[in-house]
């Protein structure tokens, strides 16, 4: 097959010899899915990540034919998290799962259309964080305990081991963004924080258009605080803070707009956001420790914001509602 090189990559450098094995096994793979299902016209989507996936048309029982999404991944937790996810929310706010193996890391998901992205559709930075923010209410719910989902807290304790990477340093990571982690995380883990199914990575790239609305696709399937969820989004898309000193602004306004929509305290989303960007860049260092600096100049900026918040006045920081 003629993979992408960077799928290649992600592929390998993430699951070693399970995910060479996946590659070499990868055309018999979807055969087998063609097989199970009547899937005819399988097209790989135009950019793959770590896992692949298709386009394709599946013929039913009743001799039609449906337009579907093909997935298959290296079998691991994540993915069966993801299978549950989906599962649960029984497409509601979320793309429909007809079937899937946890085995063999296939599954067949109902396919959206159009399908443009959330920031693909012409909507101003603030209707985007509107949208976001209801989509992410529409799919928060309680997590039975017997799925076999992500914990939140499983995550956040890969940060135990940066320290110890670093002799008790910090590395690359900047020092002050570590110890405000440090510092955040063990009030946002408090006894008494909510505790719901979130998707995990809940941004502009994951949340389509379709005919029955807008709708997330590819969840991670996580169990945590709620306020957790706002972070992917406040990272992306990328381009938007690549702009400053509008970058400042932009974060200023999302914060604003998900606490109305959402329900949550400016400071607790605030928070979240500032420990997701340590967490992304602890999972984009390479073997030679970089990687991640894009996240990271994000993470600091957003310190900066929560100091200037902090010193403002209510009247001062008080912004027009949303319409």
């Amino acid at each position: 097959m003629d993979l992408p090189a960077v799928f290649i990559n992600n592929v390998t450098q993430a699951f070693g010899e399970p995910g060479r094995r996946f590659l070499a096994d990868l055309p018999e793979l979807i055969a087998a899915a063609a097989r199970r299902w009547n899937l005819t016209a399988i097209q790989a989507v135009p950019i793959l990540s770590y896992n692949f996936a298709a386009f394709a048309r599946q013929k039913t029982a009743r001799g039609y034919a449906k337009d579907v999404v093909l997935k298959i991944g290296v079998p691991n937790h994540e993915l069966t998290s993801e299978m549950a996810a989906l599962r649960l929310y029984a497409g509601e706010g979320a793309c429909r799962l007809y079937d899937s193996d946890p085995e063999t890391g296939m599954l067949l998901e109902e396919r959206l259309r159009p399908g443009t992205m959330l920031h693909q559709d012409g909507l101003s930075d603030e209707a985007q964080t509107a949208v976001a923010a209801q989509v992410m209410r529409r799919i928060w719910r309680p997590a039975p305990p017997d799925e076999p989902l992500i914990t939140l807290e499983s995550w956040f304790n890969e940060l135990r081991n940066l320290r110890p990477r670093f002799g008790g340093g910090t590395g690359p990571f900047p020092p002050r963004l570590v110890e405000s982690v440090e510092a955040l995380l063990p009030d946002l883990f408090g006894e008494t924080s909510e505790r719901v199914l979130l998707h995990g990575d809940c941004h502009h790239y994951n949340i389509l258009k379709s005919e029955r609305g807008w709708l997330i696709i590819d969840p991670k399937g996580v169990v945590g605080p709620p306020g957790y969820e706002v972070g992917p989004l406040m990272l992306n898309p990328w381009d938007a803070f690549t702009r400053p000193p509008d970058a400042k602004e932009i974060a200023i306004r999302r914060l604003e707009v998900l606490s109305e929509v959402l329900g949550i305290e400016q400071d607790c989303l605030h928070a979240w956001a500032i420990c997701h960007t340590l967490l992304s860049a602890w999972w984009d260092l390479s073997e030679d420790n970089t990687g991640g600096e894009s996240t990271l100049a994000c993470g600091e900026s957003f310190l900066d914001l929560r100091k200037k918040r902090a010193g403002l006045g209510p009247a001062q920081n008080k912004r027009p509602p949303l319409r």
